[in-house]
C-alpha cells in the first residue's frame, strides 16, 4: 500500500522557508484535480454506460433537473463548462430529444433552455443510480467527516471565487 502523503508536513516545510520546492503529489490544487477526476470517472459509468450521455450532457441534464427554464448563458455557470462544451452537449441533447431551446420573449439574442417530458423522464431514471454512487463513494467517511468536507468545500470555493475577478 502506498504512503499517503502528508499535506500539512509540506505546509510547514513551505512556511519554514523552502520554497524552492514543489511535490506535485502534495501540492493541494493537484491533490484536488485528481480526486475530482477520479470521482467523475467512478459517476460517469452510471451517465456514460447506462444512458450514453457524456460528462457534459450529464451535467447539463443535472442543472436542468431542478429548474424549468434555464437561459442559455447561465449553463456555462451551473455546470462550469465553456460556451464550447456547452453549445456541443446542447446541440446532442436537442438533436436526442432530451432538451429543447426556445427564444426569449425579453431578449431575442437569448435561448432558453428546458427539459423535454422525455429528457425529465431520463433525469428521473439516473438520480436514483447517481444518489447511490455518491453515497458509496461518501461511505467511508463518517457523518461528521461528510459535515466537515461539505463545510470545507464551502469555505475553498469561497476564497476561489475571489480568484476568478
Amino acid at each position: 500500500m502506498k504512503e499517503r502523503p502528508d499535506p500539512a508536513r509540506e505546509r510547514v516545510r513551505h512556511e519554514a522557508g523552502d520554497s524552492s520546492k514543489l511535490e506535485l503529489q502534495n501540492y493541494f490544487p493537484y491533490r484536488l484535480a485528481r480526486l475530482a477526476e477520479q470521482v467523475s470517472l467512478a459517476v460517469a459509468e452510471v451517465y456514460a454506460t447506462r444512458f450514453s450521455l457524456t460528462r457534459q450532457e450529464w451535467r447539463i441534464l443535472a442543472a436542468l433537473g431542478g429548474r424549468s427554464d434555464v437561459p442559455t448563458k447561465e449553463i456555462g455557470r451551473l455546470t462550469t463548462l465553456d460556451k464550447m462544451n456547452v453549445s456541443r452537449a446542447m446541440q446532442s441533447l436537442e438533436a436526442r430529444g432530451i432538451v429543447s431551446r426556445t427564444r426569449d420573449p425579453n431578449d431575442g439574442r437569448e435561448r432558453i433552455v428546458s427539459l423535454t417530458p422525455s429528457g425529465r423522464s431520463l433525469y428521473r431514471r439516473i438520480v436514483p443510480y447517481a444518489l447511490e454512487r455518491e453515497a458509496t463513494l461518501l461511505s467511508v467517511l463518517t457523518p461528521q467527516e461528510v459535515a466537515t468536507l461539505d463545510n470545507a468545500i464551502y469555505k475553498l470555493m469561497k476564497i476561489a471565487e475571489k480568484f476568478e475577478d
